[in-house]
């Protein structure tokens, strides 16, 4: 017998999140509940060409990923340590003022996308309108008992805030919804720690991690009372123990501090191997072009397009944190380097962005930065936006830009004409079928600057290795050969014109 039921939504065939958009608060006047995580694309929009190289970072990550609905918890637990392994259900909660809904909802669509990178199962997502964030539970009391009985309805553990609670707040949200409260600041950081792979990257990360930490320590019972005197004073050592002591609040204190500054001279110390590549670059006059961009935008997918460079991309927000920085050509045979850095996103943490300046130096010293935009996304004017005060805050704000529409085969002809409208000079590419590939390498070629000095020579024939760096570095107008050796005119760096000196006609 053939059971014709439509399946429900169980642990083990879990919904899909972008399918999931729940309508039942449309009668409640200040709430909206929702949930659909828009920020990810479908699988069958990544680039899968030849020209992405061999991921295997990309699959080691995937290789521990949790199941949902598999558990080692025994009955018996005297017989071994007791242990369970489950993926976090949770609940999204927002809240915004009169006339900000859409944003609001789009920024609960982005929660949802960094939700699931971190590896969560997304079940509901609550939106309230109120003038200001209630400043002991975020929500209001009402409210936060409404999250309570949703929370206990679809069996979640976790409640995530769209912004950044202050510890009150989380501990006054907890004790209403009883189960564990975090903020939009937390998940990213937990994204982070899980994509971190070079020793720059992992300390920027715990450098943050510990930033953010600082001011939300807490402690309980034993743990927040002094050192007593007397006979019981440090385990009963008797005199000389004698005093207030330090709590134990105030020595987690002092370890982080010291862990922080620990990080920071770490972070510092890799800086002149950084600085001395880049020098290399400048005193070659190698001009650097930068990708910049929104999450998930599509970087490292066209950064292997333009360069054959094999470097990770995944179909998850903050996939790529290490810069990579790749060699390229012009066709008039000048060399230039291709940098991905990590992506931005709304209210990214202000901790992040500290601790991510040094990587964020790329753009600052680039000659050109490429600002990738999602063509598909729901709302590519904040990306813009969002990332253009990033690169104002790193100084980069004078630095040439060409914006770039990225994953331009998922956008119709009326999407392109309101983001043509957004930007008339972008140019419209697709890393998945190669579309306007071509045109954007031209576009480079064009920002790209040209070296200061015009030279006119004619170079011996025993001197090739002037007219092969002017072909590297330079800009050749004109070359021919002559009887005592090579004609050239082009331009040239100025120490590169100092050495074609003694051979200038």
């Amino acid at each position: 017998m053939t059971d014709t039921t439509t399946p429900q939504s169980t642990e083990d065939t879990p919904v899909d999140p972008v399918d999931r958009v729940l309508a039942r608060a449309d009668a409640r006047s200040g709430v909206r509940v929702f949930g659909a995580a828009q920020a990810l694309q479908d699988e069958t929009t990544i680039s899968r060409a030849d020209t992405d190289g061999e991921q295997w970072d990309r699959e080691e990550r995937a290789a521990l990923r949790r199941v949902p609905g598999l558990s080692t918890e025994l009955e018996d637990v005297t017989e071994v340590e007791y242990r369970q392994l489950r993926l976090e259900n949770v609940v999204l909660v927002g809240v915004h003022p009169q006339g900000e809904q859409e944003d609001a909802e789009n920024s609960l669509r982005e929660l949802s996308a960094l939700a699931e990178t971190a590896g969560a199962v997304v079940l509901d997502g609550v939106l309230q309108r109120r003038p200001h964030p209630d400043p002991a539970t975020y929500v209001g009391r009402g409210k936060a008992a409404e999250l309570r009985d949703i929370v206990a309805s679809v069996g979640a553990d976790t409640v995530i805030a769209d912004t950044e609670l202050a510890p009150s707040q989380r501990r006054a949200l907890e004790d209403v919804v009883k189960v564990k409260v975090i903020d939009r600041t937390t998940v990213i950081l937990d994204i982070f720690s899980q994509h971190a792979k070079s020793r720059e990257g992992k300390a920027q990360v715990e450098l943050a991690q510990l930033e953010y930490l600082l001011p939300r320590l807490r402690g309980w019972g034993d743990s927040m009372s002094r050192q007593a005197g007397g006979q019981v004073g440090a385990g009963g050592a008797g005199m000389g123990s004698r005093g207030p002591g330090e709590t134990k609040i105030e020595l987690d204190r002092r370890r982080i501090r010291t862990k922080m500054a620990q990080l920071r001279r770490q972070i510092r110390d890799f800086a002149p191997a950084r600085d001395a590549k880049r020098a290399e670059r400048k005193r070659n006059t190698v001009p650097a072009v930068a990708i910049a961009g929104y999450t998930n935008a599509g970087k490292s997918s066209l950064l292997n397009r333009l360069t054959r460079a094999g470097v990770l991309v995944e179909n998850a927000l903050f996939a790529t944190l290490d810069t990579s920085v790749r060699r390229s050509e012009t066709t008039d045979g000048r060399v230039y380097t291709l940098t991905d850095t990590v992506g931005f996103v709304r209210n990214l943490p202000h901790q992040l962005v500290e601790a991510f300046r040094s990587t964020l130096e790329e753009v600052g010293d680039a000659d050109v930065i490429l600002h990738v935009v999602d063509a598909s996304h729901p709302d590519p004017g904040a990306q813009l936006k969002t990332v253009r005060d990033v690169i104002g805050d790193v100084g980069a704000r004078d630095t040439r830009e060409l914006v770039v529409f990225n994953k331009a085969d998922l956008a119709s002809d009326d999407e392109r004409m309101l983001l043509r409208g957004l930007e008339p000079d972008a140019i419209f590419v697709s890393s998945r079928t190669g579309e306007g590939i071509e045109e954007l390498r031209a576009a480079i070629e064009a920002a790209l600057p040209l070296p200061a000095v015009e030279v006119r020579a004619l170079v011996p024939y025993g001197r090739g290795d002037l007219i092969s760096a002017a072909h590297e570095t330079g800009h050749i107008l004109s070359q021919t050969h002559e009887v005592e050796g090579t004609a050239l005119h082009a331009y040239v760096s100025e120490r590169l014109a100092a050495e074609f000196a003694p051979f200038r006609v």
